[in-house]
């Protein structure tokens, strides 16, 4: 973060100073004590389990120069405000517009914001690929020049500690806005409103809190109008609900699509997907007055079909911010997975293939892995689901579960393993789509799966682990990804 006084974090979350003002803040933004250092600022975030009021005076022992509280901390250097979770958006909203208002023209950060129901994550990671070496993603170039977040950093307290990590160096910032509520989007760009901002796509993700596909479509729209003045929206055109906000966006505001239909500004055209589940495409680009369309081939790094549409929303606006098609063209193929538990795939030494998509699940995500599933397995290996619980999809959530326990039949997928009580309805809809004998199993908990997997799974075969992270089989995931079965163990 650039660095400030006590006074000026007091004016710029509007807190009461109980400290020398002229205290340096000169370190990292900090949630968890454990990460305070010299010169840091340590917020203090009430949570249901762990009040982070408790833990300031370690995060001072160890460092922290200030701390940002919602009382006052006897013998703590502090700055008290209503809500330091607020807080903690206006500082970062500050140290953002100061950053951009002392950068020199072209010098100024660019912002790229993502949403979007499915994909933010890998679109995210793709962005800090294609916008280097020279933007800070070498060995050797500035790491303060690209800021990426690891992860999925992307709410009212990943977002904001993101932002903080600015500095005058930094030439690109990517954020990844996610939401569960309507507003959330709108809140997260009024902290760092985006020079461009890219919607993927609108799924039932989060249906639970937001009732209908209808808000999550509103939420996701209000990164339109939250781009600055003269900025940049990238919409998907193979989303109807997506390509509509194009209506949303202000005079000035330029509107790119990327998609695989011929309207399309950045398309993908002659898609093919290997027997290792990475797909190859055209990407055909037709910039803003150019009157020649452009071409270059792409062999994504990426397991899944469903990576092209990432890829092409990366690529818009990689071109978007000046760099070639052919550049775009030679990073995307060069480009590998950054954040764990997405599509992650491990071919261990036994001949199992382990597809790790345990970070996050909905309807969407969870069709897209199973057919990547199906294709990597082809006709001569032996394909294995192991599925937990889709989350927050509300009233729909047994509907949702079944249908895609009748697709994994109609994909023919050989073995079908459900983990919990919440993920019951996926083995429902396979038995009900025709499912016999032991084709789904249904077991209670990730001990008993685990168990069955270390016993049954077999040279050769290709397992996907999928389920939302609350569910848990992200620690399954590990497990298979680095173990051998318990009968190669014992030998």
């Amino acid at each position: 973060m650039i660095e400030l006084t006590a006074a000026q974090v007091a004016a710029a979350t509007g807190g009461r100073l109980q400290a020398d003002p002229d205290v340096m803040v000169t370190g990292a933004v900090i949630t968890d004590s454990r990460d305070a250092g010299p010169g840091a600022l340590f917020v203090a975030l009430p949570g249901e389990r762990v009040d982070g009021h408790n833990f300031a005076a370690t995060a001072v022992k160890a460092g922290a120069a200030l701390v940002l509280a919602a009382r006052e901390l006897d013998g703590l250097p502090t700055v008290v405000v209503d809500d330091p979770q607020a807080a903690l958006g206006d500082l970062a909203r500050h140290v953002l517009a100061t950053v951009r208002g002392r950068a020199d023209g072209s010098a100024a950060p660019k912002v790229v914001a993502v949403t979007g129901s499915v994909g933010k994550t890998t679109t995210k990671d793709l962005l800090g690929q294609l916008l280097g070496p020279e933007a800070g993603a070498g060995a050797d170039a500035d790491a303060d020049a690209i800021i990426v977040p690891k992860g999925s950093f992307n709410n009212e307290i990943g977002l904001p500690l993101t932002v903080l990590r600015v500095t005058d160096a930094t030439r690109y910032l990517v954020l990844e806005m996610g939401a569960d509520r309507v507003g959330n989007i709108a809140y997260l760009t009024g902290i760092a409103p985006p020079d461009v901002g890219v919607v993927l796509a609108v799924g039932v993700a989060h249906v639970g809190h937001f009732g209908s596909v209808e808000a999550i479509a509103r939420t996701k729209g209000e990164m339109v109008p939250g781009v600055v003045d003269g900025g940049s929206v990238v919409l998907n055109a193979d989303d109807q609900r997506v390509v509509a906000m194009a209506s949303q966006a202000a005079p000035g505001t330029t509107v790119q699509t990327f998609g695989t239909i011929p309207s399309a500004d950045v398309r993908a055209e002659n898609i093919t997907v290997d027997t290792a589940g990475r797909a190859s495409f055209t990407l055909r680009v037709a910039r803003p007055g150019d009157a020649d369309e452009q071409r270059a081939d792409v062999v994504l790094g990426l397991v899944g079909a469903h990576h092209v549409s990432n890829a092409l929303a990366a690529a818009t606006v990689a071109l978007r911010l000046g760099v070639t098609v052919s550049d775009v063209a030679q990073r995307l193929s060069g480009a590998t997975a950054l954040s764990p538990h997405r599509m992650a795939v491990t071919e261990r030494p036994d001949g199992v293939t382990v597809i790790d998509d345990a970070y996050n699940a909905n309807p969407d995500s969870m069709k897209a892995a199973l057919r990547t599933l199906a294709v990597m397995s082809g006709r001569t290996r032996r394909s294995v689901a192991v599925l937990g619980e889709m989350l927050e999809l509300g009233d729909g959530a047994r509907a949702a579960h079944d249908e895609i326990g009748r697709l994994v039949v109609r994909l023919n997928i050989k073995q079908l393993i459900v983990v919990g009580d919440g993920a019951y309805h996926i083995h429902e809809g396979a038995m009900q789509e025709g499912s016999w004998g032991s084709e789904s199993i249904f077991v209670p908990d990730l001990a008993a799966a685990r168990s069955m997997l270390d016993e049954s799974l077999e040279p050769g075969d290709v397992v996907l682990v999928k389920s939302s992270l609350g569910a848990g089989l992200a620690e399954l995931g590990d497990h298979l990804s680095m173990a051998l079965t318990t009968k190669d163990n014992n030998k």
